[in-house]
């Protein structure tokens, strides 16, 4: 029977996570990623399949991504992703993204009309934030289409940031640092029969970014759950 300590340190983990956007330029030991890949491998999957892959990737191969993704980005090449994207958030969705842009820009003090300092935090994504570490998590390519595989990968990765905030690390799940996909294939080494999911920058937080501080906040139950035969 587990103990209440257990339920406890869970809950602790889980509300304590938050996205972290600022790191000090410091290595991370790659037996402290080795262990949170550890953990993150025991999330569950559909009937056992384990759809996933990890590529880490830190030191000048990140560095060469975070310059090829910035520069195409920049110069107005297309969004090169490999899975499909939604074209524009409407809605609930887009309050919720509009609501923690504006979180994020008032930690930073970046005002509505300030464009040079929004283009710099946008090339900030570009860049991976600059995390020491970078995990590409990737599906075999004879499932690109599945999108139960693609939910399996989710869980691992939800389970990666879980594990890397108990190591006392921190990440956020960064959709922006893949922008240009071919880029992160050619220096992160992805084989051909695997397609590129998103990726994690991961470090451990400099304290005095402020944005790392922000917690977005969650819907209520009430509009995000439904109860059905309970009395």
């Amino acid at each position: 029977m587990a103990t209440p300590d257990v339920h406890t340190d869970f809950k602790t983990v889980v509300n304590e996570r938050r996205s972290i956007r600022g790191y000090k330029p410091i290595p991370v030991p790659r037996e402290l990623i080795e262990e949170v890949i550890e953990i993150a491998k025991r999330a569950p999957s559909s009937m056992n399949t384990q759809p996933w892959h990890f590529h880490v990737v830190t030191g000048e191969p990140l560095e060469m991504i975070r310059k090829g993704n910035t520069e195409r980005m920049m110069s107005g090449s297309r969004v090169d992703r490999e899975i499909k994207l939604n074209h524009g958030y409407e809605g609930p969705h887009r309050d919720r993204q509009v609501e923690i842009a504006v979180q994020l820009f008032e930690a930073m003090g970046i005002e509505r009309d300030d464009k040079a300092r929004r283009q710099d935090w946008v090339m900030r994504g570009f860049r991976q934030f600059d995390a020491p570490v970078s995990i590409v998590i990737t599906v075999d390519k004879a499932l690109e289409h599945d999108t139960i595989a693609h939910f399996d990968c989710g869980a691992a990765t939800y389970g990666l940031v879980l594990a890397a905030c108990s190591k006392g690390l921190g990440s956020v799940i960064n959709g922006q640092g893949i922008m240009q996909s071919q880029v992160v294939r050619e220096h992160a080494n992805i084989p051909e029969d695997q397609v590129i999911m998103t990726c994690v920058a991961m470090g451990f937080p400099d304290e005095s970014f402020v944005a790392n501080d922000v917690r977005s906040r969650r819907a209520p139950n009430n509009s995000v759950a439904s109860f059905v035969g309970f009395d």
